[in-house]
């Protein structure tokens, strides 16, 4: 039998954050070893050649909230990262045959707006800068881990000094940045925990305004626009400058995967190795710490240290023996919630779609965002009604995506790729069902909504690909299909991500961390959970 490799780190998963993770920790002359279920890099971040010549993003589609200081201090650009701002972001057909554009421009924006109501476009800028001032304040915190701040039981975990100050100095800077809020703080409190719809009818009367900016509300998260919680998601979206401003999403030229690539250049620049189709088994402790990993082949790799971007139910309860980890700990662990919502269907078309609204095959503004086939806000709820009884949506929003409209790359010479983003599907359907039985007709169903507003598209299609939620599991480790790696509830962020007083990364078992979404601050192509993970590690001085 061959001897084991030793490495300084070993990471679990080469999804953006395993390797931005891996990343920092051989800049930092670390020596590290990436360890890949499949046999492509970028995790959810990944593009495949599904079609000849078809270049499609299977499961994350857009980028805003990458961070601007890994962009810069791993150079990525200039290892081939090029994103594409997309102008106007969103497009939104009415039933009744108009349409509402929304860009990065205010002066636009508010002419488009003015065709469905004067005071929701003379509103619109203010409500903007509402956000913004919240999200300036807050988007830091994303740059740190989350302290502890709850009183938890002593021996829930033993907090060394240094971290005590350290959480106390962090407790400040919360306090801080909350004061330069000013006379918004109640409006940033209810953006922190309460629910979006009450907050778009405040602001809007227009039913498809108050409809395309409540989508982002719900966007993977399984839980009506009326529910706390939901403010927050709308509020996670409007983070990030990626898109080349704030809250303008872009896309990644060559597909999501390109971003993945990037990062595994410099990966292997500072001398990373990666193993590509060695599904991890087991992390291996001896005396609650950490000494490597087994493969389902049989190979061992020794480290002192090991971090994993997949989610919480596969770190710590399938790669570990059941007796390692505190019984309350455990329990924690067990209870977080997975619900999912989410299907993506991925397809290639001979031509874009030629709306009812606006007319034409060519490139135009109505192409280069995000389509929202959802115009008033009580779809939403009844898409959701649907959902919480065990059944796939009758009429489920759809969020759709053009990048070969910007980015020819992805597609053969005038042919097109499309993703749709399809909510709401509940993981586990009533009656016994099976997704591998329904997920066809249901994206069947998908189709025939399109087809109201662009008709063309029953004969476009020359190629798809239908994700559910129980495919998403299978496909990326995703457990219950969430893409956030864990509902992003109020009851799961911040200091209670994964679960409270764990959320710097660390874990009950010595040198075994989270450097996933799983960890603060969640989900999304952020990547603050692999940089704030590396620096978690070596500030531990185990290697």
């Amino acid at each position: 039998m061959a001897s084991p490799k030793r490495f300084d780190c070993i990471v679990i998963g080469a999804g953006h954050n395993g390797l931005l993770t891996a990343a920092y920790l051989a800049r930092a002359g670390k020596r590290v070893c990436v360890l890949e279920r499949r046999d492509v890099i970028g995790g959810c971040s990944v593009t495949e050649e599904l079609w000849p010549g078809y270049k499609i993003s299977t499961a994350s589609y857009v980028v805003s909230l990458l961070l601007p200081e890994i962009i810069q201090e791993l150079k990525l650009r200039e290892n081939g990262l090029q994103i594409l701002p997309r102008n106007p972001s969103s497009f939104t057909p009415t039933g009744d045959g108009r349409s509402l554009l929304l860009g990065p421009d205010s002066a636009f924006n508010q002419e488009q707006i003015a065709q469905f109501s004067s005071r929701d476009a003379e509103r619109y800028p203010q409500y903007e800068t509402m956000l913004e001032t919240v999200a300036e304040q807050l988007e830091p915190l994303l740059m740190e881990a989350a302290p502890d701040l709850l009183p938890l039981p002593g021996n829930w975990r033993r907090h060394s000094l240094g971290k005590r100050l350290r959480d106390a100095r962090a407790a400040v800077r919360i306090h801080r940045r909350l004061s330069a809020i000013g006379a918004r703080l109640p409006e940033a409190i209810e953006l922190l925990t309460g629910a979006a719809r009450p907050i778009l009818e405040r602001w809007f009367e227009s039913d498809v305004v108050r409809a395309t900016l409540a989508t982002d509300a719900v966007i993977g998260a399984f839980s009506s626009v009326s529910a706390p919680g939901t403010a927050y998601v709308l509020l996670h979206h409007v983070m990030g400058t990626a898109g080349g401003a704030r809250g303008v999403w872009g896309y990644v030229r060559g597909g999501m995967g390109e971003l993945a690539t990037s990062i595994w250049r410099v990966c292997e620049q500072l001398g990373v190795e990666l193993l590509r189709e060695c599904d991890v088994r087991h992390i291996e402790t001896s005396a609650g710490k950490v000494v490597g990993v087994t493969s389902a082949a049989g190979q061992t790799f020794e480290a002192q240290v090991v971090a994993s971007s997949v989610d919480a139910d596969w770190t710590l309860r399938r790669f570990l023996h059941p007796s390692v980890l505190p019984e309350d700990f455990a329990r924690a662990v067990s209870n977080i919630d997975y619900s999912s919502a989410t299907t993506k269907i991925n397809l290639a078309i001979s031509e874009l779609p030629n709306f009812v609204c606006r007319p034409g095959t060519d490139v135009g503004p109505q192409h280069r965002g995000t389509i929202h086939i959802c115009d008033s806000i009580d779809w939403l709820e009844r898409a959701y009604d649907d959902a919480k009884y065990g059944r796939p949506s009758e009429r489920p929003i759809l969020e759709i995506t053009i990048p070969s409209s910007l980015d020819p790359t992805v597609a053969p010479p005038g042919k097109h790729v499309m993703n749709m983003f399809v909510q709401f599907t509940p993981y586990e359907l009533s009656g016994g069902k099976c997704w591998d039985d329904v997920k066809e007709g249901f994206a069947d169903r998908c189709i025939d909504l399109l087809v109201e507003f662009a008709p063309n598209m029953r004969t476009a299609i020359e190629h798809r690909q239908v994700l559910s939620p129980l495919d998403l599991e299978r496909t990326y480790g995703l457990t219950g299909g969430n893409i956030f790696q864990g509902a992003m509830n109020l009851n799961q962020l911040f200091s209670l991500r994964p679960v409270a007083g764990w959320a710097d990364h660390r874990t009950p078992v010595r040198g075994l961390y989270l450097c996933g979404a799983a960890s603060h601050p969640g989900g999304g192509v952020m990547g603050a959970c692999g940089r704030n993970a590396a620096r978690a590690i070596l500030a531990d001085r185990l290697i």
